[in-house]
């Protein structure tokens, strides 16, 4: 993967590369990004670029055909050593290589790295997957050996905030004076919950959110312009969360719910108000919180419809075709008070509050706001 392959993130590649051509590696790098930033996708970058043979000192970037950046292409690079979260398997050592398969896997097929897959690619979807303090021994070993193909060992590690104390304490030697020829990568999504005694050895280059018209030009390959926008200004930067948002499936049904609630809670069917809670509630938490996060978006959405400043807007076609007719009811007197059982329904949900009978009385207050 090279520099040129990852969107945004101009300032970050720039200190990176130059850490290169001045000849100041650090012992241990820790790229931190938000969610679905690509964070994952620059270490890999750099660490490409460090064992290219054929870097460009004019355009800053792995040549990308030299054997040592297919080799990354491939996974395969023999001086580059991966540690990750896992799950253990029986009672005895269970090292990451156990995993490598499906670490390869989750790499080519979704570079982004949506964690929320990756126990479920472990076996157990609804497992913790951790470093485990064997793991810590295993990088010992390998960092101690001489690089083979290049003159560089690389240890990438992959959610460091995920080490368990023993891992932690146990690499710290390593990580503040590593075995010559070698050196740390770690990624992070939540730099705060590392080890401090860890994250205050790394050398630290953190990203930024990724900008709605990067998002969009990630996610936009056959899209309408107006639809990836919109999901790239929700999203906040996160190509995962974008990407969901745009989800066929998902985004149609959580549209046509919001509609369906609003035209019922108009025209007080309360029957059919408690039908729609119970098909909501059918769906599970996650997705009901998920579910009540989009009625608050498309609430605010609305109230700025309402208020004539459409360039402000970010609308997918179907809900700008629902919300021309439906935009005159968020109003001044209701808006907050929509986003307030929204917000209050969603709390309560995550608190494990029966889902059914929040959301009948959710139904109920929409009912009374919408006719005020």
């Amino acid at each position: 993967m090279k520099f040129s392959d990852i969107p945004g993130h101009h300032e970050a590649k720039r200190r990176l590369i130059e850490m290169v051509q001045q000849g100041r590696l650090p012992h241990a790098l820790l790229i931190s990004g938000p969610v679905g930033s690509g964070e994952v996708m620059l270490a890999r970058a750099f660490a490409q670029y460090l064992h290219c043979t054929g870097r460009s000192a004019t355009d800053g970037d792995s040549c990308g055909v030299c054997p040592s950046c297919r080799q990354h292409e491939s996974l395969n690079h023999a001086d580059l050593h991966f540690a990750y979260p896992i799950l253990k398997k029986g009672t005895g050592v269970t090292l990451c290589e156990d995993y490598s398969p499906q670490w390869r896997e989750m790499l080519q097929q979704d570079p982004w790295m949506d964690f929320r897959h990756w126990p479920e690619m472990l076996g157990k979807a609804n497992g913790q997957p951790v470093i485990y303090v064997d793991e810590a021994d295993v990088l010992r070993r390998k960092l101690s050996m001489s690089a083979r193909t290049s003159d560089l060992n690389i240890a990438f590690v992959w959610l460091p905030e995920r080490m368990v104390p023993a891992t932690a304490n146990s690499l710290l030697k390593l990580i503040e004076e590593p075995e010559p020829g070698s050196m740390f990568i770690m990624v992070s999504n939540a730099p705060a919950e590392i080890l401090p005694t860890v994250y205050s050895r790394c050398q630290r280059v953190e990203l930024r959110r990724l900008s709605d018209s990067e998002v969009a030009a990630v996610i936009g390959a056959g899209l309408n312009p107006a639809d990836a926008m919109a999901a790239a200004h929700t999203a906040e930067g996160n190509v995962i969360a974008a990407r969901d948002m745009l989800g066929a499936d998902s985004a149609q049904r959580d549209l046509d719910l919001f509609m369906q609630l609003m035209r019922l809670a108009y025209q007080r069917r309360v029957g059919d108000l408690k039908a729609w809670g119970d098909t909501v509630a059918a769906l599970g938490r996650d997705n009901i919180c998920r579910f009540l996060d989009y009625c608050q978006r498309m609430v605010r959405e609305n109230f700025i419809l309402n208020l004539g400043v459409p360039d402000l807007n970010y609308l997918t076609a179907d809900e700008s075709k629902f919300s021309a007719r439906f935009c005159p009811f968020i109003n001044e007197r209701n808006v907050e008070g929509l986003i307030k059982e929204l917000n209050d329904a969603e709390t309560d949900i995550r608190g494990n509050v029966s889902a059914k009978i929040v959301l009948f009385d959710l139904a109920i207050k929409v009912i009374i706001l919408l006719k005020a």
